[in-house]
Protein backbone atom coordinates (compact mmCIF):
# COMPACT_ATOMS: atom_id res chain seq x y z
CA UNK A 1 0.00 0.00 0.00
CA UNK A 2 1.27 3.47 -0.92
CA UNK A 3 2.63 5.59 1.94
CA UNK A 4 3.16 9.32 2.30
CA UNK A 5 6.89 9.91 2.75
CA UNK A 6 8.23 13.28 3.85
CA UNK A 7 11.90 13.81 2.99
CA UNK A 8 13.00 16.81 5.01
CA UNK A 9 16.44 17.94 3.87
CA UNK A 10 18.71 20.22 5.92
CA UNK A 11 18.62 23.83 4.74
CA UNK A 12 21.96 25.00 3.28
CA UNK A 13 23.05 28.35 4.63
CA UNK A 14 23.00 31.13 2.03
CA UNK A 15 26.25 32.86 2.97
CA UNK A 16 28.25 31.21 0.19
CA UNK A 17 28.29 28.35 -2.33
CA UNK A 18 28.06 24.80 -0.99
CA UNK A 19 30.96 22.37 -1.21
CA UNK A 20 30.93 18.60 -1.69
CA UNK A 21 31.24 18.02 2.05
CA UNK A 22 27.85 19.68 2.51
CA UNK A 23 26.02 17.67 -0.14
CA UNK A 24 27.51 14.40 1.10
CA UNK A 25 25.58 14.92 4.33
CA UNK A 26 22.22 16.40 3.34
CA UNK A 27 21.99 16.35 -0.45
CA UNK A 28 22.81 13.10 -2.20
CA UNK A 29 21.59 10.71 0.54
CA UNK A 30 18.18 12.42 0.69
CA UNK A 31 17.79 12.26 -3.09
CA UNK A 32 18.79 8.58 -3.32
CA UNK A 33 16.20 7.83 -0.64
CA UNK A 34 13.46 9.90 -2.29
CA UNK A 35 14.01 8.46 -5.76
CA UNK A 36 13.80 4.93 -4.35
CA UNK A 37 10.61 5.72 -2.44
CA UNK A 38 8.97 7.13 -5.57
CA UNK A 39 10.00 4.04 -7.54
CA UNK A 40 8.50 1.87 -4.79
CA UNK A 41 5.14 3.57 -5.36
CA UNK A 42 5.11 5.90 -2.35
CA UNK A 43 3.98 9.54 -2.38
CA UNK A 44 7.09 11.55 -1.64
CA UNK A 45 7.30 15.18 -0.60
CA UNK A 46 10.96 16.27 -0.63
CA UNK A 47 11.39 19.81 0.71
CA UNK A 48 14.09 22.24 1.72
CA UNK A 49 15.47 25.64 0.78
CA UNK A 50 18.14 28.18 1.59
CA UNK A 51 18.50 29.27 5.22
CA UNK A 52 18.85 33.05 4.93
CA UNK A 53 18.60 34.73 8.34
CA UNK A 54 20.97 35.39 11.21
CA UNK A 55 24.22 37.15 11.96
CA UNK A 56 26.42 34.97 9.68
CA UNK A 57 24.52 36.33 6.68
CA UNK A 58 25.02 39.88 7.92
CA UNK A 59 28.72 39.27 8.61
CA UNK A 60 29.29 37.98 5.07
CA UNK A 61 27.20 40.79 3.59
CA UNK A 62 29.35 43.37 5.40
CA UNK A 63 32.47 41.66 4.11
CA UNK A 64 31.18 41.87 0.53
CA UNK A 65 29.77 45.36 0.87
CA UNK A 66 26.15 44.44 0.12
CA UNK A 67 22.91 44.21 2.09
CA UNK A 68 21.89 40.98 3.82
CA UNK A 69 19.02 40.61 1.36
CA UNK A 70 21.27 41.08 -1.66
CA UNK A 71 23.64 38.43 -0.35
CA UNK A 72 20.80 35.98 0.33
CA UNK A 73 19.33 36.59 -3.14
CA UNK A 74 22.67 35.87 -4.80
CA UNK A 75 23.50 32.67 -2.95
CA UNK A 76 19.95 31.39 -3.03
CA UNK A 77 20.30 31.29 -6.81
CA UNK A 78 23.85 29.89 -6.77
CA UNK A 79 22.88 27.07 -4.42
CA UNK A 80 19.68 26.28 -6.34
CA UNK A 81 21.67 26.04 -9.58
CA UNK A 82 24.22 23.72 -7.98
CA UNK A 83 21.66 21.37 -6.43
CA UNK A 84 19.73 21.21 -9.68
CA UNK A 85 22.95 20.33 -11.50
CA UNK A 86 23.53 17.53 -9.01
CA UNK A 87 20.11 16.10 -9.88
CA UNK A 88 18.50 16.50 -6.45
CA UNK A 89 14.79 15.88 -7.02
CA UNK A 90 13.15 18.37 -4.68
CA UNK A 91 9.40 18.75 -4.89
CA UNK A 92 10.09 22.23 -3.56
CA UNK A 93 13.38 23.90 -2.72
CA UNK A 94 12.50 27.41 -1.57
CA UNK A 95 13.90 29.95 0.91
CA UNK A 96 13.26 31.30 4.42
CA UNK A 97 12.74 34.93 3.38
CA UNK A 98 9.21 34.37 2.03
CA UNK A 99 6.01 35.79 3.52
CA UNK A 100 4.75 32.22 3.83
CA UNK A 101 7.74 31.17 5.93
CA UNK A 102 7.38 34.22 8.17
CA UNK A 103 3.69 33.44 8.72
CA UNK A 104 4.23 29.74 9.55
CA UNK A 105 7.20 30.53 11.83
CA UNK A 106 5.21 33.13 13.74
CA UNK A 107 2.28 30.73 14.08
CA UNK A 108 4.52 28.04 15.61
CA UNK A 109 5.96 30.64 18.00
CA UNK A 110 2.49 31.79 19.07
CA UNK A 111 1.29 28.21 19.57
CA UNK A 112 4.26 27.42 21.80
CA UNK A 113 3.85 30.69 23.66
CA UNK A 114 0.13 30.21 24.24
CA UNK A 115 0.78 26.70 25.60
CA UNK A 116 3.36 28.02 28.05
CA UNK A 117 6.50 26.57 26.47
CA UNK A 118 8.09 29.93 25.62
CA UNK A 119 8.90 32.53 28.26
CA UNK A 120 10.95 35.75 28.45
CA UNK A 121 14.17 35.84 30.44
CA UNK A 122 16.97 38.30 31.03
CA UNK A 123 20.24 36.69 29.93
CA UNK A 124 23.82 37.65 29.23
CA UNK A 125 24.33 38.20 25.52
CA UNK A 126 27.64 38.30 23.66
CA UNK A 127 28.42 41.55 21.88
CA UNK A 128 31.27 42.37 19.50
CA UNK A 129 33.19 45.28 21.09
CA UNK A 130 34.25 46.60 17.69
CA UNK A 131 30.84 46.56 15.95
CA UNK A 132 28.32 46.55 18.80
CA UNK A 133 26.49 43.68 17.12
CA UNK A 134 25.30 40.49 18.77
CA UNK A 135 27.63 37.56 18.23
CA UNK A 136 25.68 34.34 17.49
CA UNK A 137 26.48 31.38 19.70
CA UNK A 138 28.17 29.46 16.89
CA UNK A 139 30.49 32.37 16.18
CA UNK A 140 32.04 32.15 19.64
CA UNK A 141 34.59 29.46 20.43
CA UNK A 142 36.51 28.58 23.56
CA UNK A 143 37.32 25.78 25.96
CA UNK A 144 34.43 23.57 27.08
CA UNK A 145 33.87 23.93 30.85
CA UNK A 146 32.65 20.34 31.05
CA UNK A 147 35.20 18.26 29.15
CA UNK A 148 38.01 20.75 28.53
CA UNK A 149 37.80 20.50 24.72
CA UNK A 150 39.53 23.46 23.08
CA UNK A 151 37.27 24.43 20.20
CA UNK A 152 33.80 24.18 21.74
CA UNK A 153 31.16 26.48 20.26
CA UNK A 154 28.90 28.81 22.19
CA UNK A 155 25.85 26.60 21.63
CA UNK A 156 27.31 23.14 22.16
CA UNK A 157 30.50 21.14 22.48
CA UNK A 158 30.97 18.72 19.60
CA UNK A 159 33.35 16.66 21.75
CA UNK A 160 31.05 15.85 24.70
CA UNK A 161 27.74 16.83 23.08
CA UNK A 162 26.55 19.09 25.91
CA UNK A 163 24.54 22.26 25.32
CA UNK A 164 26.38 25.42 26.29
CA UNK A 165 25.91 29.17 26.57
CA UNK A 166 28.70 31.43 25.29
CA UNK A 167 29.28 32.89 28.75
CA UNK A 168 30.15 29.40 30.05
CA UNK A 169 33.12 29.03 27.70
CA UNK A 170 36.61 29.42 29.08
CA UNK A 171 38.58 32.07 27.14
CA UNK A 172 35.80 32.80 24.64
CA UNK A 173 36.84 34.35 21.32
CA UNK A 174 34.95 35.61 18.30
CA UNK A 175 35.44 33.48 15.21
CA UNK A 176 34.91 36.60 13.11
CA UNK A 177 37.87 38.65 14.27
CA UNK A 178 39.35 36.88 17.30
CA UNK A 179 38.33 39.51 19.81
CA UNK A 180 36.99 38.68 23.27
CA UNK A 181 33.22 39.31 23.37
CA UNK A 182 31.58 41.59 25.89
CA UNK A 183 28.62 40.14 27.79
CA UNK A 184 25.67 42.41 28.54
CA UNK A 185 22.18 41.91 29.95
CA UNK A 186 19.44 41.47 27.34
CA UNK A 187 15.92 40.05 27.38
CA UNK A 188 15.12 37.09 25.18
CA UNK A 189 12.52 34.42 24.74
CA UNK A 190 13.44 30.91 25.83
CA UNK A 191 12.12 27.51 24.68
CA UNK A 192 11.49 25.46 27.83
CA UNK A 193 13.23 22.24 26.74
CA UNK A 194 13.15 20.66 30.24
CA UNK A 195 9.34 20.58 29.94
CA UNK A 196 9.78 17.94 27.22
CA UNK A 197 12.37 15.69 28.89
CA UNK A 198 9.88 12.93 29.68
CA UNK A 199 8.04 12.84 26.38
CA UNK A 200 11.28 13.23 24.42
CA UNK A 201 12.80 10.33 26.35
CA UNK A 202 9.86 8.08 25.49
CA UNK A 203 9.97 9.21 21.88
CA UNK A 204 13.69 8.53 21.50
CA UNK A 205 13.56 5.19 23.35
CA UNK A 206 10.88 4.05 20.88
CA UNK A 207 13.42 4.47 18.07
CA UNK A 208 15.77 1.76 19.36
CA UNK A 209 16.72 -0.49 16.45
CA UNK A 210 15.28 1.94 13.89
CA UNK A 211 17.69 4.90 13.91
CA UNK A 212 21.37 4.81 13.17
CA UNK A 213 23.05 3.93 16.50
CA UNK A 214 25.34 6.97 16.48
CA UNK A 215 22.37 9.33 16.06
CA UNK A 216 20.24 7.76 18.78
CA UNK A 217 23.11 7.49 21.25
CA UNK A 218 24.03 11.14 20.77
CA UNK A 219 20.43 12.27 21.24
CA UNK A 220 19.83 10.12 24.32
CA UNK A 221 23.03 11.38 25.93
CA UNK A 222 21.72 14.95 25.81
CA UNK A 223 18.46 14.22 27.63
CA UNK A 224 19.99 14.42 31.10
CA UNK A 225 21.07 18.04 30.72
CA UNK A 226 18.29 19.80 28.83
CA UNK A 227 18.27 23.54 29.52
CA UNK A 228 15.95 26.33 28.36
CA UNK A 229 17.28 27.61 25.04
CA UNK A 230 17.14 31.14 23.67
CA UNK A 231 15.03 31.51 20.52
CA UNK A 232 15.46 35.25 19.94
CA UNK A 233 18.45 37.45 19.24
CA UNK A 234 19.49 41.10 19.18
CA UNK A 235 19.72 41.71 15.45
CA UNK A 236 17.66 43.23 12.67
CA UNK A 237 17.82 40.45 10.08
CA UNK A 238 15.26 37.73 10.73
CA UNK A 239 11.63 36.91 11.48
CA UNK A 240 9.96 39.49 13.76
CA UNK A 241 8.67 38.31 17.16
CA UNK A 242 4.85 38.20 16.82
CA UNK A 243 3.88 39.75 20.16
CA UNK A 244 2.72 43.21 21.12
CA UNK A 245 5.64 45.26 22.33
CA UNK A 246 8.10 43.07 20.41
CA UNK A 247 7.07 42.86 16.76
CA UNK A 248 8.04 46.46 16.05
CA UNK A 249 11.35 46.44 17.89
CA UNK A 250 13.98 46.99 15.18
CA UNK A 251 16.69 44.89 16.82
CA UNK A 252 14.82 41.86 18.15
CA UNK A 253 14.27 38.86 15.89
CA UNK A 254 13.68 35.15 16.20
CA UNK A 255 16.92 33.18 16.30
CA UNK A 256 17.86 31.65 12.98
CA UNK A 257 17.95 28.05 14.22
CA UNK A 258 14.36 28.40 15.45
CA UNK A 259 12.96 29.55 12.12
CA UNK A 260 15.17 27.23 10.03
CA UNK A 261 13.73 23.96 11.36
CA UNK A 262 10.22 25.33 10.88
CA UNK A 263 11.17 25.58 7.22
CA UNK A 264 10.31 21.92 6.68
CA UNK A 265 6.71 22.72 7.54
CA UNK A 266 6.55 26.10 5.80
CA UNK A 267 8.02 24.62 2.59
CA UNK A 268 5.37 21.89 2.70
CA UNK A 269 2.66 24.53 3.09
CA UNK A 270 4.13 26.54 0.20
CA UNK A 271 4.33 23.45 -1.99
CA UNK A 272 0.67 22.68 -1.29
CA UNK A 273 -0.40 26.21 -2.21
CA UNK A 274 1.61 26.12 -5.43
CA UNK A 275 0.13 22.70 -6.28
CA UNK A 276 -3.40 24.13 -6.20
CA UNK A 277 -4.53 22.29 -3.04
CA UNK A 278 -3.63 24.42 0.03
CA UNK A 279 -4.40 21.57 2.44
CA UNK A 280 -2.38 18.90 0.61
CA UNK A 281 0.54 19.27 3.08
CA UNK A 282 -1.56 17.74 5.84
CA UNK A 283 -1.20 14.25 4.32
CA UNK A 284 2.49 14.34 5.26
CA UNK A 285 2.15 16.11 8.64
CA UNK A 286 -1.12 14.90 10.18
CA UNK A 287 -1.39 11.34 8.95
CA UNK A 288 -0.71 8.40 11.31
CA UNK A 289 0.47 6.32 8.35
CA UNK A 290 2.87 8.97 6.99
CA UNK A 291 6.59 8.77 7.65
CA UNK A 292 8.99 11.70 7.96
CA UNK A 293 12.75 11.33 7.35
CA UNK A 294 15.17 14.16 8.13
CA UNK A 295 18.57 14.26 6.43
CA UNK A 296 21.56 16.26 7.70
CA UNK A 297 25.13 16.16 8.94
CA UNK A 298 25.90 15.11 12.49
CA UNK A 299 26.38 18.68 13.72
CA UNK A 300 22.62 19.13 13.34
CA UNK A 301 21.48 16.12 15.37
CA UNK A 302 20.56 18.15 18.46
CA UNK A 303 18.27 20.42 16.44
CA UNK A 304 16.45 17.60 14.66
CA UNK A 305 16.38 14.83 17.28
CA UNK A 306 15.46 17.01 20.26
CA UNK A 307 14.71 20.70 19.64
CA UNK A 308 12.46 20.32 16.58
CA UNK A 309 10.53 17.39 18.14
CA UNK A 310 10.12 19.50 21.30
CA UNK A 311 8.73 22.38 19.22
CA UNK A 312 6.29 20.06 17.47
CA UNK A 313 5.22 18.51 20.77
CA UNK A 314 4.75 21.88 22.41
CA UNK A 315 2.75 23.30 19.51
CA UNK A 316 0.56 20.20 19.61
CA UNK A 317 0.07 20.56 23.41
CA UNK A 318 1.98 17.41 24.34
CA UNK A 319 4.62 18.61 26.82
CA UNK A 320 4.52 18.65 30.63
CA UNK A 321 2.20 21.68 30.64
CA UNK A 322 -0.28 20.20 28.20
CA UNK A 323 -2.06 22.71 26.01
CA UNK A 324 -4.03 22.71 22.79
CA UNK A 325 -2.84 22.45 19.18
CA UNK A 326 -2.49 25.74 17.34
CA UNK A 327 -4.47 26.70 14.26
CA UNK A 328 -2.45 24.37 12.02
CA UNK A 329 -3.46 21.37 14.17
CA UNK A 330 -1.38 18.66 15.85
CA UNK A 331 1.80 17.85 13.89
CA UNK A 332 3.68 14.58 13.42
CA UNK A 333 7.15 13.97 14.85
CA UNK A 334 10.11 12.82 12.74
CA UNK A 335 10.03 9.10 12.04
CA UNK A 336 13.79 9.04 11.63
CA UNK A 337 16.71 11.45 11.83
CA UNK A 338 19.14 10.24 9.17
CA UNK A 339 22.42 11.89 10.05
CA UNK A 340 25.68 11.39 8.19
CA UNK A 341 29.13 11.85 9.66
CA UNK A 342 31.70 14.31 8.31
CA UNK A 343 33.58 14.18 5.01
CA UNK A 344 37.14 15.48 5.06
CA UNK A 345 39.26 16.26 2.02
CA UNK A 346 42.74 14.89 1.54
CA UNK A 347 43.01 14.43 5.31
CA UNK A 348 41.88 17.98 6.14
CA UNK A 349 38.61 19.39 7.41
CA UNK A 350 36.66 21.25 4.73
CA UNK A 351 37.11 24.97 5.25
CA UNK A 352 36.03 27.65 2.79
CA UNK A 353 38.04 30.28 4.66
CA UNK A 354 41.21 28.19 4.45
CA UNK A 355 40.49 27.16 0.85
CA UNK A 356 40.38 23.46 1.78
CA UNK A 357 37.34 23.00 -0.38
CA UNK A 358 35.89 22.10 -3.74
CA UNK A 359 32.60 23.75 -4.46
CA UNK A 360 29.79 21.80 -6.10
CA UNK A 361 29.72 24.01 -9.18
CA UNK A 362 33.47 23.71 -9.72
CA UNK A 363 33.20 19.94 -9.43
CA UNK A 364 30.29 19.77 -11.88
CA UNK A 365 32.15 21.98 -14.35
CA UNK A 366 34.84 19.29 -14.66
CA UNK A 367 33.19 15.98 -13.77
CA UNK A 368 29.94 14.08 -14.14
CA UNK A 369 27.28 14.59 -11.46
CA UNK A 370 26.65 10.85 -11.28
CA UNK A 371 30.34 10.24 -10.62
CA UNK A 372 30.13 12.38 -7.48
CA UNK A 373 26.82 10.80 -6.47
CA UNK A 374 28.37 7.35 -6.83
CA UNK A 375 31.42 8.28 -4.76
CA UNK A 376 29.26 9.68 -1.94
CA UNK A 377 27.06 6.57 -1.94
CA UNK A 378 29.84 4.00 -1.94
CA UNK A 379 32.57 5.81 -0.03
CA UNK A 380 30.83 8.69 1.75
CA UNK A 381 30.40 9.41 5.47
CA UNK A 382 27.27 7.34 6.02
CA UNK A 383 28.14 6.04 9.48
CA UNK A 384 31.68 7.23 10.11
CA UNK A 385 33.90 10.14 9.14
CA UNK A 386 35.53 9.45 5.79
CA UNK A 387 38.13 11.19 3.65
CA UNK A 388 37.62 12.29 0.05
CA UNK A 389 40.80 11.86 -1.97
CA UNK A 390 41.23 12.61 -5.64
CA UNK A 391 43.11 9.34 -6.11
CA UNK A 392 40.18 7.31 -4.82
CA UNK A 393 37.72 9.34 -6.87
CA UNK A 394 39.66 8.68 -10.08
CA UNK A 395 40.11 5.00 -9.19
CA UNK A 396 36.42 4.48 -8.54
CA UNK A 397 35.36 6.43 -11.61
CA UNK A 398 37.68 4.49 -13.91
CA UNK A 399 37.57 1.08 -12.25
CA UNK A 400 33.89 0.86 -11.29
CA UNK A 401 31.79 3.30 -13.30
CA UNK A 402 33.77 3.04 -16.55
CA UNK A 403 35.32 -0.43 -16.50
CA UNK A 404 32.49 -2.29 -14.75
CA UNK A 405 29.10 -0.64 -15.31
CA UNK A 406 29.90 1.38 -18.44
CA UNK A 407 31.69 -1.57 -20.03
CA UNK A 408 28.76 -3.92 -19.39
CA UNK A 409 26.31 -1.51 -20.94
CA UNK A 410 28.49 -0.70 -23.93
CA UNK A 411 29.48 -4.18 -25.01
CA UNK A 412 26.06 -5.74 -24.40
CA UNK A 413 24.12 -3.13 -26.35
CA UNK A 414 26.72 -2.61 -29.07
CA UNK A 415 26.97 -6.36 -29.86
CA UNK A 416 23.20 -6.77 -29.92
CA UNK A 417 22.65 -3.62 -31.98
CA UNK A 418 25.40 -4.50 -34.47
CA UNK A 419 24.36 -8.11 -34.97
CA UNK A 420 20.57 -7.92 -34.62
CA UNK A 421 19.51 -4.25 -34.46
CA UNK A 422 17.09 -5.03 -31.65
CA UNK A 423 16.70 -6.99 -28.44
CA UNK A 424 17.21 -10.60 -29.62
CA UNK A 425 14.79 -13.45 -28.98
CA UNK A 426 16.37 -15.99 -26.60
CA UNK A 427 16.51 -19.68 -27.36
CA UNK A 428 17.00 -22.49 -24.87
CA UNK A 429 18.65 -21.21 -21.71
CA UNK A 430 21.55 -22.91 -19.97
CA UNK A 431 22.08 -23.25 -16.24
CA UNK A 432 24.51 -20.33 -16.38
CA UNK A 433 21.90 -18.18 -18.13
CA UNK A 434 19.20 -18.99 -15.59
CA UNK A 435 21.53 -18.52 -12.64
CA UNK A 436 22.45 -14.97 -13.67
CA UNK A 437 18.85 -14.03 -14.44
CA UNK A 438 17.74 -15.36 -11.05
CA UNK A 439 20.58 -13.54 -9.29
CA UNK A 440 19.54 -10.28 -10.95
CA UNK A 441 15.82 -10.68 -10.17
CA UNK A 442 16.45 -11.55 -6.54
CA UNK A 443 18.70 -8.53 -5.99
CA UNK A 444 15.75 -6.12 -6.06
CA UNK A 445 14.57 -7.22 -2.61
CA UNK A 446 17.83 -6.78 -0.63
CA UNK A 447 18.83 -3.61 -2.47
CA UNK A 448 15.39 -2.13 -1.83
CA UNK A 449 15.46 -3.11 1.83
CA UNK A 450 18.80 -1.39 2.33
CA UNK A 451 17.59 1.75 0.53
CA UNK A 452 14.44 1.89 2.66
CA UNK A 453 16.65 1.83 5.76
CA UNK A 454 19.00 4.51 4.37
CA UNK A 455 21.88 2.05 4.14
CA UNK A 456 23.08 3.35 0.83
CA UNK A 457 26.54 1.85 0.87
CA UNK A 458 25.18 -1.67 1.32
CA UNK A 459 22.56 -1.07 -1.37
CA UNK A 460 24.90 0.15 -4.10
CA UNK A 461 27.46 -2.53 -3.24
CA UNK A 462 24.82 -5.23 -3.74
CA UNK A 463 23.70 -3.69 -7.05
CA UNK A 464 27.28 -3.51 -8.32
CA UNK A 465 27.82 -7.15 -7.39
CA UNK A 466 25.19 -7.98 -10.02
CA UNK A 467 27.08 -5.82 -12.53
CA UNK A 468 30.33 -7.65 -11.80
CA UNK A 469 28.69 -11.06 -12.12
CA UNK A 470 27.21 -10.04 -15.48
CA UNK A 471 30.65 -9.00 -16.73
CA UNK A 472 32.04 -12.32 -15.55
CA UNK A 473 29.22 -14.12 -17.37
CA UNK A 474 30.00 -12.35 -20.65
CA UNK A 475 33.70 -13.06 -20.29
CA UNK A 476 32.97 -16.77 -19.82
CA UNK A 477 30.29 -17.09 -22.52
CA UNK A 478 32.25 -15.08 -25.16
CA UNK A 479 29.29 -14.20 -27.43
CA UNK A 480 31.64 -12.37 -29.82
CA UNK A 481 33.01 -15.76 -30.85
CA UNK A 482 29.59 -17.23 -31.72
CA UNK A 483 28.87 -15.79 -35.17
CA UNK A 484 28.46 -19.34 -36.41
CA UNK A 485 25.93 -20.06 -33.67
CA UNK A 486 23.51 -17.11 -33.83
CA UNK A 487 20.87 -18.85 -31.72
CA UNK A 488 23.25 -19.19 -28.79
CA UNK A 489 24.59 -15.70 -29.34
CA UNK A 490 21.04 -14.34 -29.19
CA UNK A 491 20.38 -16.10 -25.88
CA UNK A 492 23.55 -14.79 -24.26
CA UNK A 493 22.93 -11.22 -25.39
CA UNK A 494 19.29 -11.38 -24.34
CA UNK A 495 20.37 -12.45 -20.86
CA UNK A 496 23.01 -9.71 -20.73
CA UNK A 497 20.55 -7.03 -21.83
CA UNK A 498 18.00 -8.18 -19.27
CA UNK A 499 20.58 -7.83 -16.50
CA UNK A 500 21.61 -4.43 -17.86
CA UNK A 501 17.97 -3.36 -17.64
CA UNK A 502 17.66 -4.70 -14.08
CA UNK A 503 20.90 -3.03 -13.00
CA UNK A 504 19.81 0.23 -14.60
CA UNK A 505 16.69 0.15 -12.43
CA UNK A 506 18.57 -0.69 -9.22
CA UNK A 507 21.13 2.05 -9.89
CA UNK A 508 18.56 4.71 -10.79
CA UNK A 509 18.32 6.24 -7.28
CA UNK A 510 22.09 6.67 -7.27
CA UNK A 511 22.77 7.44 -10.94
CA UNK A 512 19.62 9.00 -12.43
CA UNK A 513 21.31 10.80 -15.30
CA UNK A 514 23.19 7.80 -16.66
CA UNK A 515 20.20 5.51 -16.00
CA UNK A 516 18.14 7.74 -18.27
CA UNK A 517 20.77 7.21 -20.98
CA UNK A 518 20.64 3.42 -20.55
CA UNK A 519 16.84 3.51 -20.74
CA UNK A 520 17.04 5.29 -24.11
CA UNK A 521 19.76 2.95 -25.44
CA UNK A 522 17.57 -0.05 -24.58
CA UNK A 523 14.75 1.40 -26.67
CA UNK A 524 12.80 2.82 -23.78
CA UNK A 525 10.34 5.63 -24.45
CA UNK A 526 9.33 8.60 -22.36
CA UNK A 527 10.96 9.85 -19.16
CA UNK A 528 12.54 7.11 -17.08
CA UNK A 529 13.60 9.07 -13.99
CA UNK A 530 12.52 12.68 -13.67
CA UNK A 531 15.14 15.35 -13.18
CA UNK A 532 14.72 18.60 -11.23
CA UNK A 533 14.37 22.00 -12.82
CA UNK A 534 14.62 25.59 -11.64
CA UNK A 535 11.56 27.74 -12.05
CA UNK A 536 11.17 31.45 -11.43
CA UNK A 537 8.31 32.25 -9.06
CA UNK A 538 7.16 35.23 -7.03
CA UNK A 539 5.04 35.84 -3.99
CA UNK A 540 2.11 38.24 -4.28
CA UNK A 541 3.73 40.02 -7.19
CA UNK A 542 7.08 40.50 -5.45
CA UNK A 543 10.52 40.09 -6.96
CA UNK A 544 10.98 36.71 -8.67
CA UNK A 545 13.22 34.08 -7.13
CA UNK A 546 14.16 30.54 -8.16
CA UNK A 547 12.76 27.35 -6.71
CA UNK A 548 13.66 23.76 -7.53
CA UNK A 549 10.80 21.45 -8.42
CA UNK A 550 9.93 18.74 -10.92
CA UNK A 551 7.22 16.56 -12.44
CA UNK A 552 8.45 13.28 -11.01
CA UNK A 553 5.05 11.57 -11.19
CA UNK A 554 5.52 11.30 -14.95
CA UNK A 555 8.56 9.04 -14.53
CA UNK A 556 8.32 5.46 -15.77
CA UNK A 557 10.83 4.13 -13.22
CA UNK A 558 9.40 1.46 -10.90
CA UNK A 559 11.22 -0.69 -8.36
CA UNK A 560 10.68 -4.03 -10.08
CA UNK A 561 12.13 -6.48 -12.55
CA UNK A 562 10.51 -6.01 -15.95
CA UNK A 563 11.14 -8.46 -18.78
CA UNK A 564 12.68 -6.83 -21.82
CA UNK A 565 10.78 -7.30 -25.08
CA UNK A 566 12.46 -9.06 -28.00
CA UNK A 567 12.33 -6.93 -31.12
CA UNK A 568 12.68 -3.61 -29.30
CA UNK A 569 15.02 -1.48 -31.42
CA UNK A 570 18.33 -0.65 -29.77
CA UNK A 571 19.97 2.76 -30.02
CA UNK A 572 23.71 2.88 -30.65
CA UNK A 573 25.43 3.03 -27.26
CA UNK A 574 27.13 6.18 -26.05
CA UNK A 575 29.73 6.24 -23.29
CA UNK A 576 28.08 6.48 -19.87
CA UNK A 577 31.13 7.87 -18.10
CA UNK A 578 34.33 9.55 -19.14
CA UNK A 579 37.56 7.80 -18.22
CA UNK A 580 39.71 10.22 -16.27
CA UNK A 581 43.38 10.75 -16.96
CA UNK A 582 45.48 9.87 -13.88
CA UNK A 583 46.97 13.35 -14.22
CA UNK A 584 43.68 14.65 -12.80
CA UNK A 585 44.94 13.76 -9.31
CA UNK A 586 47.99 15.98 -9.56
CA UNK A 587 46.00 18.77 -11.21
CA UNK A 588 43.40 18.82 -8.45
CA UNK A 589 45.97 18.61 -5.68
CA UNK A 590 47.74 21.56 -7.28
CA UNK A 591 44.47 23.52 -7.25
CA UNK A 592 44.07 22.69 -3.58
CA UNK A 593 47.58 23.98 -2.87
CA UNK A 594 47.08 27.05 -5.06
CA UNK A 595 43.39 28.07 -4.79
CA UNK A 596 42.08 30.35 -7.48
CA UNK A 597 44.36 28.98 -10.20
Amino acid sequence: MSQHILTAVAWPYANGPRHIGHVSGFGVPSDVFSRYQRMAGNKVLMVSGTDEHGTPIQVQADKEGVSARELADRYNRVIAEDLTGLGLSYDLFTRTTTKNHYAVTQEIFKGLYDNGYIFPKTTMGAISPSTGRTLPDRYIEGTCPICGYDGARGDQCDNCGNQLDPIQLINPKSRINGETPTFVETEHFMLDLPAFAGVLGSYLQSKQGEWRPNVLKFALNLLGDLQPRAISRDLDWGVPIPLDGWRDQPNKRLYVWFDAVIGYLSASVEWARRSGDPDAWRQWWQNPDARGYYFMGKDNIVFHAEIWPAMLLGYSGRGDRGGSPGSLGALDLPSEVVSSEFLTMEGKKFSSSRQVVIYVRDFLARYDADALRYYIAVAGPENQDTDFTWQEFVNRNNGELVAAWGNLVNRSISMAAKNFGAVPEPGDLTDADRALLERSRKAFAPVGEELARSRFKNAITEAFDVVREANKYLAEQEPWKLKEDPARQKSILHVALQVVDDAKTMLTPFLPGSSNKVHAMLGGEGVWSGMPEMREVDEDGGAPYPVITGDYAESAARWEHRPIKPGTPLAPPVPLFKKLDPKVVDEELARLDNPGK
